[in-house]
C-alpha cells in the first residue's frame, strides 16, 4: 500500500484566465476563497430549508409535529452517510470531477423533493440531498490544503463563514421565499442554484491529485484507523456534536415556537428572526485569528459554556423575543467558534489524511445535530419550550466537564 507524500501536490488547470489577485499574506487567490466561501454555503443550505416549513409541511402532508421533524433528521442522517462513506474519497480521487458529480445528484434530488407528492419520497429526496451536499466538507479542507501553515486558520475560517452563514441564511430565505411563492419553490430554487454552482466549481477549482492511492475499501479501513491513531478527531467531535446537538435543537424547535400562540409569526416573521440569528456568523474569521495563535483550549471551554447559557437565555425568551434573538446569535457564536477551533487542531493530525479527518469530525459532530432535532421535536411536543431549552443548555455541558479535567490538553 503505498501513498504519496505528506505535501499536496496541486496544478492549475492549463486552460482558463491569469490567476486572480492573492489575499494578502495567505498564499490563496482571494477570488478562490470568496468562491470557495459562496459554494460550501449554498450547498450546507439545502440542509436546512425545510427546518421553518417544518409547521407548514405537516398542514400539507396531514402530519403531525413530530412526524414532521424527522425531515431534518433525515437529512443529516444523509450528511453523516455522505461524511462517513463520500468524502474520504476527497484523499483518494481528483476533487474537482468529485464535487461535479455530487453537485448533480444533488441538483437531482432537489428536484424531486420539490415536485413531491407524498412525505415519503421527500423524506427520501431530503436522505439524497443530505448525503451528497457533503461537497462543502469536501471544499474546507481543500482550502485548508492550499493555505501555508501560518495562515491555515485564517482561511479555513473565512470558507466556514460562508458555509455556516449559509446554514443560518437559508432559514430566512426558505421562510420567506415559501411565504411568496410556496415551499415547492424553495426546493426547485435550490436545484437551479446547485446546477450553475456545479459549472462554476468545475471550471474555476485548481486540478487538486489525490493524495493517496489506496483502493477505496483500505481508504475506508485507514479512516477508522486515524480514529484509534488520534485521540484529539474523536474528542473535538464528541465536543461539537453536543454543542451542535444543542444548536439543532433549538433551530428545528424554533418555528413552531414562533408560529404558534407566543408569537403568531408566519413564514416570512420566521425568515426575518433566522436574519436575526445569521448575526453570528461574523465571529468565524475571528476565531480562524484565535486558532492561529493558539488559544484553541481556553476559547473551546468559553464556547461550551456560552452554548450552554445560550439555551437556558432562549428559556427566558419563551415569550419575548429580544431574549430570543439574542439567545440565537450566542448560540451560533457559540456553535461555529467551537467549530473553527475544532478544525484548526484537526487538520493539523495528518495533512495527508485531511479528507478523511474531516470525514470522521463531521460526521461526528452532524450525527449530534441529527439526534439533537430528533429529541428536539420530541422535547417540544412533550413539554413546550421550556423542554427544549432544558436539553440544548445540557448538552454542552457534558463536554465541558471532560475539556476541566483534560490536563493532558490533547483537544487542543
Amino acid at each position: 500500500m503505498a501513498t504519496t507524500p505528506t505535501t499536496t501536490p496541486v496544478t492549475t488547470a492549463p486552460a482558463g484566465p491569469p490567476a486572480p489577485h492573492r489575499a494578502q499574506d495567505s498564499g490563496v487567490p482571494g477570488r478562490l476563497v470568496a468562491l470557495l466561501a459562496v459554494s460550501t454555503g449554498m450547498t450546507a443550505a439545502n440542509l436546512y430549508y425545510a427546518q421553518p416549513l417544518l409547521a407548514t409541511l405537516a398542514e400539507v402532508f396531514h402530519i403531525g409535529t413530530a412526524t414532521a421533524g424527522a425531515l431534518v433528521t433525515a437529512t443529516q442522517v444523509g450528511y453523516v452517510v455522505g461524511m462517513l462513506f463520500l468524502v474520504p474519497l476527497g484523499d483518494r480521487i481528483e476533487k474537482r470531477r468529485l464535487v461535479a458529480l455530487l453537485l448533480g445528484v444533488t441538483t437531482v434530488a432537489m428536484i424531486v423533493a420539490g415536485t413531491a407528492r407524498s412525505f415519503a419520497v421527500l423524506l427520501i429526496a431530503s436522505l439524497v440531498s443530505g448525503a451528497t451536499s457533503v461537497v462543502a466538507q469536501i471544499l474546507v479542507p481543500f482550502a485548508a490544503g492550499l493555505a501555508p501553515d501560518h495562515s491555515r486558520g485564517r482561511i479555513v475560517g473565512r470558507v466556514m463563514a460562508g458555509l455556516l452563514s449559509g446554514i443560518l441564511l437559508s432559514r430566512a430565505v426558505s421562510s420567506l421565499v415559501a411565504d411568496a411563492a410556496g415551499w415547492r419553490v424553495v426546493y426547485l430554487g435550490s436545484a437551479a442554484l446547485t446546477a450553475l454552482l456545479a459549472l462554476a466549481l468545475y471550471r474555476a477549482l485548481p486540478r487538486h491529485a489525490a493524495t493517496t492511492d489506496l483502493p477505496y475499501h483500505q481508504v475506508l479501513r485507514s479512516t477508522v484507523r486515524l480514529v484509534r491513531t488520534h485521540p484529539a478527531l474523536w474528542k473535538r467531535g464528541l465536543y461539537q456534536a453536543a454543542v451542535f446537538g444543542s444548536f439543532s435543537a433549538f433551530w428545528t424547535t424554533v418555528s413552531f415556537q414562533l408560529t404558534g400562540p407566543a408569537f403568531g409569526y408566519s413564514e416570512t416573521g420566521v425568515g426575518i428572526f433566522a436574519l436575526v440569528g445569521a448575526a453570528g456568523a461574523l465571529v468565524a474569521p475571528a476565531a480562524g485569528r484565535w486558532a492561529d495563535r493558539g488559544l484553541g483550549r481556553p476559547l473551546t471551554g468559553a464556547a461550551l459554556l456560552l452554548a450552554s447559557a445560550s439555551a437556558l437565555l432562549a428559556g427566558l425568551g419563551a415569550h419575548r423575543i429580544v431574549l430570543l434573538a439574542l439567545a440565537a446569535i450566542l448560540l451560533d457564536v457559540a456553535v461555529q467558534t467551537a467549530l473553527i477551533l475544532g478544525q484548526h487542531v484537526v487538520y493539523r493530525l495528518d495533512p495527508s489524511a485531511r479528507a478523511r479527518l474531516n470525514s470522521v469530525f463531521i460526521a461526528t459532530f452532524f450525527l449530534g445535530g441529527a439526534l439533537g432535532s430528533e429529541f428536539g421535536t420530541v422535547a417540544y411536543h412533550a413539554g413546550g419550550w421550556w423542554a427544549v431549552a432544558g436539553l440544548a443548555g445540557v448538552l454542552p455541558l457534558l463536554p465541558l466537564v471532560h475539556w476541566a479535567t483534560d490536563r493532558r490538553g490533547v483537544v487542543g
